[in-house]
Parts: structure tokens; C-alpha cells; sequence
């Protein structure tokens, strides 16, 4: 009897704490964002299914060539859940990124989602370090993909003489970005320079260049 007690317990345990983890299954067809409450409780609740209309599930901002006019020669256009209101509750959404010769997405990373690189023209280098201080990178050709994992610091460069495009997917309608030169050396307020100093064993007068290049720069996401 005690052996029989102690299994059901074990048995209810692993179903509790399965049941946490696992995402619930969805009760309706769909949930479209819905941006006028201010409520965001890990995503947004759901427009009245009779507000719907087609056009929350279309997204058309990946037609267009980002302008890569800024100082990384790059243009990341995110179709993520709050320019894509469908993608609410599905766990995925999909950026177009534009990269001219040359051109950099800077090193950066995201947060709450792995990363699946599909390059539509151009030539890229695409890598990523992992916490191992390993560095993994591919030069990507039309056609060719290369997967990030999640949360690690990656990057896409333009190696060809050509604008290169790529197709990026994620396993979250809001991944989030962290740009490593713009949150090092351009947050509001500044990091103390003595963090940094001490941090990247430069000099003072480094930092400031840093920040004076940094401080003002406009992100390529948009």
C-alpha cells in the first residue's frame, strides 16, 4: 500500500509539473492583438472576434528594401506582434534584413527566441559565439540557412559586392533585440566609464569615442 501511495504521489507530481511547463493547448481559433487595453501580460489579450477583419492577418512590410543608410549599412524590418497583430499567441514571427556591401547586423541577440537565417540574395556571413566562447559562422549564398540559437550574441555581415537579403524567422511573436554597441556604449543613462573601462581594459578616452559614435546612433531595427 505505501509502495502503491508513494507512486501515485509521484505520478500526480510529474503531472503538476509537467502540466506548468507545457503551453496550454489554445481554446479558440485565434487571438488578435488587441493594442487599446495597456495590458501585456506575456503577449496582449485578444480583439472581440467580431472586430477581426483580414487585414490582421496580413503583413506587407517585407516587400519593401529597408533603407541601410546608417552607419552599420543596415536595415532589419521586424514582423513581429506589434506590427502583425495575427502572430498573437502563435510563437512566431519574421523580419526582412537588408544588409549593404559591407554592411553589418551588428552583434546582438534575442532574448526569447532562437533564430532561423535564410538568405534570399547576396552573399552573408552569419555566425554566433556560444557560452563556451566557441565561435560558429557560415558565408550563407542564396538559398542556404543557418540557425541561431536562442539567446546567443550573432551577427550577419555582407561579404558580397551586391545588397544582400535575408529572411529571418523566430520561435516568438516578440523575440526582442539586444544591440551590443548601442546598450554598451549608448543607454540612457550612460553605464559609468569606470564599468567600462575597467570592463574592456581601455582607456577612458576609448570609451568616450565609444559613446560619442554610439550615444546618438539609430538602431537598424525598426
Amino acid at each position: 500500500m505505501a509502495i502503491l501511495r508513494s507512486l501515485l504521489l509521484l505520478s500526480l507530481a510529474v503531472f503538476v509539473f509537467t502540466s506548468c511547463r507545457a503551453d496550454p493547448d489554445p481554446l479558440q481559433d485565434f487571438c488578435v492583438a488587441d493594442f487599446h487595453t495597456g495590458i501585456t501580460i506575456d503577449g496582449f489579450p485578444c480583439k472581440s472576434a467580431s472586430n477581426v477583419v483580414s487585414d490582421d492577418f496580413f503583413f506587407g512590410g517585407l516587400a519593401n528594401a529597408g533603407n541601410t543608410n546608417n552607419i552599420f549599412g543596415s536595415n532589419i524590418t521586424g514582423g513581429n506582434v506589434q506590427s502583425f497583430p495575427g502572430l498573437n499567441t502563435l510563437g512566431l514571427s519574421i523580419n526582412r534584413v537588408d544588409i549593404a556591401p559591407g554592411g553589418v547586423n551588428p552583434l546582438h541577440s534575442h532574448p526569447r527566441a532562437s533564430e532561423i537565417v535564410f538568405v534570399l540574395k547576396g552573399e552573408l556571413l552569419v555566425g554566433f559565439i556560444s557560452t563556451a566562447n566557441v565561435f560558429y559562422s557560415k558565408v550563407l549564398k542564396a538559398g542556404e540557412t543557418f540557425i541561431i540559437p536562442r539567446g546567443l550574441v550573432h551577427f550577419q555581415y555582407n561579404t558580397g559586392k551586391d545588397n544582400a537579403v535575408a529572411i529571418t524567422a523566430f520561435d516568438s511573436q516578440l523575440p526582442g533585440v539586444v544591440v551590443a554597441p548601442l546598450t554598451l556604449f549608448g543607454s540612457k543613462p550612460a553605464i559609468p566609464i569606470d564599468v567600462l573601462t575597467k570592463t574592456f581594459q581601455v582607456d577612458a578616452s576609448v570609451i568616450q569615442l565609444l559613446m560619442s559614435k554610439f550615444g546618438q546612433a539609430t538602431s537598424p531595427y525598426n
